[in-house]
């Protein structure tokens, strides 16, 4: 009940607080104009994520947790907003973004928050040392910047956010981690009030201070949720968050073929492909929510179940994001492999 009403408190905090960070966005200039990359038609705030930190911040001062982790939490949120307003405002480099980005992840190492081991099957565990350290600080970069490469359609990013925490609130409720099913509902209800300004025709961007911003808080939690994991929880995270890995992934995969730089931004994302194949916006929105959900469903069954069944859903999610790439031509339009091969056993046995 209690989570219930955090998340209704938090909602309501954001669908307040929106209309005025829109009304300072216009006062001040902090607008994302059209441009050729972009796909709206109208200069639009893009101070989204000052209004889930502040709605997170309220959020976290009702649930008043205890936990010694909230503290890296806070101040790590709090400075990769700062790096995404700014950002935002003057167009960093992308070098300069990645060294912030890399900096404030060090926050969650200073506070003795990393991945420090693996256990593989028939009780072997890896034990990662100092390696746990960089790779902690990978992590929560990789998932900083595959949030914030998904924000490109009007409520995808926070929509896809959503998803993401609602799924690991699941997750921690079946593991009885009050705390980040604490966290995962102050999140979740600063996204609802804010989606209802965010979705199309958007009112307000999160722009990289939001996605960001997401992006840093849920990589920690689920590196909190995932700390000490096995061979198969090791995968929990990477299908909660699928879309906006296979995004990234495939678009560095895509640049690099190219001879492009893998920083360089592009009209060739998930949702950009969708667009191009005749989708409206909303559609196109709705329809990687569902995908988001697929993951989503996988992971929790993922979780629930045996190695063998684990090993095979792993297996079909591997061949569902081929099929996804190949058929919106996310690395190629005329790379399709598995869907060439189909269609030729299709015809093989109907003719």
């Amino acid at each position: 009940m209690f989570t219930l009403k955090l998340i209704i408190m938090t909602a309501l905090t954001s669908f307040l607080i929106t209309p005025l960070i829109i009304k300072l966005s216009i006062m001040t200039g902090a607008l994302d104009k059209p441009n050729y990359r972009k796909v709206h038609k109208t200069p639009t705030s893009i101070l989204g994520g000052i209004v889930i930190l502040i709605s997170f911040v309220i959020g976290l001062f009702i649930a008043h947790p205890v936990e010694p982790e909230i503290k890296p939490i806070i101040i790590g949120a709090i400075c990769i907003n700062i790096l995404g307003v700014v950002d935002d405002l003057y167009d960093l480099k992308p070098i300069v973004k990645l060294i912030g980005q890399l900096c404030i992840a060090s926050i969650v190492v200073f506070h003795n928050i990393t991945l420090d081991l693996i256990t593989l099957p028939f009780g072997i565990v890896i034990e990662f040392g100092v390696l746990s350290i960089p790779m902690t600080i990978i992590w929560i970069v990789a998932v900083t910047n595959a949030i914030n490469l998904v924000d490109g359609l009007d409520g995808l990013a926070s929509g896809v956010s959503l998803i993401a925490l609602t799924t690991i609130g699941f997750i921690a409720i079946l593991q009885q981690n009050i705390f980040i099913m604490m966290i995962c509902s102050v999140l979740i209800g600063s996204l609802i009030g804010f989606l209802r300004f965010n979705f199309y025709p958007a009112k307000i961007f999160l722009g990289d201070n939001g996605a960001m911003l997401l992006g840093y808080i849920i990589g920690v939690l689920s590196l909190l949720g995932f700390k000490n994991i096995t061979l198969i929880s090791l995968f929990f995270p990477i299908i909660i968050l699928a879309v906006p890995f296979i995004d990234m992934v495939f678009a560095m995969i895509r640049r690099y073929l190219k001879g492009q730089p893998i920083m360089q931004a592009d009209k060739s994302h998930l949702h950009h492909r969708l667009l191009d194949l005749g989708y409206t916006h909303p559609q196109t929105v709705i329809l990687i929510y569902s995908i988001g959900i697929l993951f989503s469903i996988a992971s929790i069954i993922l979780y629930l179940s045996t190695t063998f069944g684990a090993i095979l859903i792993v297996l079909l999610m591997c061949i569902t994001i081929e099929l996804i790439v190949e058929f919106t031509g996310l690395i190629d339009e005329n790379y399709r492999p598995l869907l060439n091969y189909i269609n030729k056993m299709i015809a093989k046995y109907t003719n």
